[in-house]
């Protein structure tokens, strides 16, 4: 997955102020904060209201409405937002497009317990789980 994607969907340089080129990037921007503007960026991409997102995230939907929109989440909110921005871009990659991937995101699927990936997306081991799933259609294994 290219970072520029991942930036992308956040809202690109203009939003996050610099450019996504390495992991040191990401962990750097998740100290200092993704702003809301950025998960605004993300919802939009993912066709999710902020209550979606705020089910996704470790903060309240009226926390996130209070902030403004250059305001900067702690650090376990920006990388749950980082998180969820490399799945989006990872399975656009994977599927060719956004509407293909978001089809799969909210279908059961056999190997996650048939949960549907999107459900997973509010923990760390359920963002592996979906990225594991990700590389293994990749690669055309089927589970």
């Amino acid at each position: 997955m290219e970072l520029s994607a991942l930036a992308k969907i956040l809202g690109g340089k203009k939003v996050l102020q610099k450019s996504i080129q390495s992991q040191m990037d990401l962990v750097k921007l998740s100290n200092k904060g993704v702003t809301k503007d950025a998960l605004l960026h993300l919802a939009k991409y993912l066709s999710f209201s902020m209550n979606q997102m705020a089910q996704l995230l470790p903060v309240t939907e009226r926390t996130i409405q209070r902030y403004t929109s250059k305001k900067h989440f702690n650090r376990v909110v920006s990388e749950q937002i980082l998180q969820i921005a490399e799945v989006a871009a990872k399975g656009s990659e994977v599927f060719e497009g956004r509407d293909k991937f978001l089809t799969w995101m909210n279908h059961p699927n056999k190997a996650l317990d048939k949960k549907t990936p999107m459900s997973l997306l509010n923990s760390k081991f359920g963002v592996d789980m979906v990225l594991d799933e990700l590389g293994r259609i990749e690669h055309g294994v089927f589970s």
